[in-house]
């Protein structure tokens, strides 16, 4: 395989400050570092999501690489090539009541599905909202 694991998702925060403390006071990550590059990013901080994985939460003056266009302010959220990211989460109803709990939006309760039936791959889901309108998926499950 030409990598050797996945490393992050970027977001765009029209609040920086909320979609940080979201993700660290709500969901429990933790700041592994903050910077930027002057003319380039405003602010920028790197959220450890655990196993090696981060979120690279971008200041709204940041310019970026992204795919589609930047929204204007109080515009309608709009969808992009990223449908949502997921965390793998011990404990799917504890994961979205916290996030809940934070100010997430629930898009889909916590419920039980099967992937596959060969071989049998059942889960445990939810999915939330966050403040930057970026769709979560909590899963739980000890065959993936």
């Amino acid at each position: 395989m030409l990598f050797r694991s996945f490393h992050h998702v970027a977001l765009r925060a029209t609040d920086f400050d909320r979609t940080v403390k979201f993700y660290e006071e709500g969901l429990g990550c933790r700041v592994h570092f903050r910077f930027a590059v002057p003319g380039r990013i405003d602010k920028a901080a790197f959220i450890d999501a655990g196993d090696g994985r981060y979120i690279e939460i971008f200041g709204p003056e940041s310019s970026v690489q992204s795919e589609g266009r930047r929204r204007n302010p109080g515009e309608e959220r709009t969808e992009g090539a990223l449908l949502h990211f997921c965390f793998r989460v011990a404990d799917t109803e504890a994961a979205y009541a916290r996030a809940l709990a934070a100010g997430a939006e629930s898009r889909v309760a916590p419920r039980t599905g099967v992937l596959s039936e060969e071989p049998r791959v059942e889960v445990r889901i939810a999915f939330v909202t966050g403040p930057e309108g970026e769709v979560i998926e909590f899963l739980q499950s000890d065959q993936m």
